[in-house]
């Protein structure tokens, strides 16, 4: 009887790379990484899986749809959703071992059912920071997290990027001014802003608050212009003290993003940038790859000011920016970044052995590894120009080869399989 195979395959809205890709996507991780450790944030790491009662406690609306909930025993969980809620109460939880202000940053993966569509997963890497502190959190440090962000793509070389900022503070004001009782589903409505047509977005809100005062807040999410001429424009309209305050946040952070030397061209204020996620209280951000808006977000996050209070009688505010690792790598395959990418290989060697010298190679090898390069023996019976086509098909820029000759002389051949060129040398240099 002919044996029956499982054809492998996984499921829609999960990224698998191949060696290649994942090496290209390990390298951007650390980049970035690598800046926000050198910028003073230390590394934590949460569970994947938690209560559902601590997940869930704050979310609700749209993104408690999304959660992956599940029952183990008695106990009720979730798949996380982001790493900011896990990261509020991992504060509250270990509030009196941390040292305040606290700045983290996190890489994980995270889980939500969102319908299927290209650039958008169910399972998706995030790279956070976040800073906490006790009490009170300076707005300073909300222009901080953006400008890590900025040296983190400077970092990777990313294309063409642009910061959109706003500050829900000023809706909110606006609602209130408006006495507008349904401002969560108009929130929602403007946080769909880009997704629908103008017409079909006027009529819904037009629908949900009438012509006056959707003409009043289409008045106020047109403003354009440079940054400070937007908020000149917020001034000139003194609402209530909510929307004073919103808009002092939004020019302070402006004000910081300069004097942290992010270039102008980097940010723009928009006003229509909301953030799905019901937690954000203040600042918030989208960031989008210019020519490229319509793939989405590749960088969010904002200003949370009660996100603990449900964990803790400590006032805890904070701010978070996070990077969609896996959808901006799709981004970046898509519009061809990852075809050009500089994954630096020259540092790579692969050890081949002719005859019976694996004993000569293994101590070849270990003087690679212990000068820091990445090292390896072939170990295979194969030919040379077999073992040869291998390294070069995965990249290998350095090739060792030893035969009986450079044993008994303590030499080892090495080409280089970029230039051609082959050197002999002393095994001890």
């Amino acid at each position: 009887m002919k044996k029956s195979f499982i054809r492998p395959s996984i499921l829609p809205g999960f990224m698998e790379l191949l060696p290649k890709e994942q090496r290209i996507f390990d390298d951007i991780a650390s980049k970035i990484l690598d800046v926000y450790e050198r910028n003073g944030c230390f590394p934590i790491d949460t569970p994947v899986i938690e209560k559902s009662e601590v997940l869930l406690v704050k979310s609700g609306g749209e993104t408690e749809k999304q959660v992956y909930a599940f029952q183990k025993g008695k106990n009720n969980l979730a798949l996380r959703f982001d790493l900011t809620v896990p990261f509020a109460r991992y504060v509250a939880q270990h509030l009196n071992e941390l040292e305040f202000p606290f700045k983290r940053y996190q890489l994980g993966k995270v889980y939500r059912g969102e319908r299927n569509q290209r650039g958008r997963y169910r399972e998706f890497y995030q790279l956070d920071i976040d800073v906490i502190n006790k009490d009170k959190l300076s707005v300073d440090n909300d222009a901080w997290v953006i400008s890590l962000a900025s040296k983190a793509f400077k970092e990777i070389s990313l294309p063409t990027y642009k910061f959109q900022i706003s500050n829900r503070k000023i809706l909110s004001g606006v609602f209130d001014y408006l006495n507008i009782e349904n401002s969560l589903q108009v929130m929602n409505l403007i946080d769909k802003f880009d997704k629908v047509m103008p017409d079909e977005f006027n009529r819904e809100l037009i629908d949900l608050i009438g012509e006056e005062k959707s003409d009043f807040i289409n008045k106020i999410m047109s403003f354009s212009g440079a940054p400070n001429q937007i908020v000149n424009e917020l001034k000139k309209l003194d609402i209530n003290d909510i929307y004073r305050e919103g808009v002092e946040e939004l020019a302070r952070v402006i004000k910081i993003l300069d004097i942290l030397k992010v270039d102008k061209k980097e940010y723009d204020i928009n006003l229509k940038i909301i953030r799905g996620l019901d937690y954000y209280t203040g600042t918030v951000f989208e960031t989008k790859l210019i020519g490229y808006e319509s793939y989405g977000s590749i960088c969010s996050g904002g200003r949370y000011d009660n996100l603990a209070e449900n964990y803790t009688d400590t006032i805890l505010p904070g701010v978070g920016i996070s990077i969609g690792l896996t959808r901006l790598f799709f981004v970046l395959q898509e519009i061809g970044f990852i075809d050009s990418y500089n994954l630096s290989t020259e540092n790579d060697y692969l050890i081949i052995p002719v005859g019976d010298t694996i004993e000569y190679c293994s101590i070849v090898l270990d003087k690679l590894l212990k000068k820091g390069y990445r090292a390896s023996i072939y170990f295979e019976e194969a030919s040379l120009k077999k073992k040869m086509k291998y390294a070069d098909n995965l990249g290998i820029q350095n090739v060792v080869i030893i035969g009986e000759e450079e044993v008994i002389n303590k030499k080892v051949k090495i080409k280089n399989m970029v230039s051609g060129k082959e050197d002999i040398v002393e095994i001890e240099n």
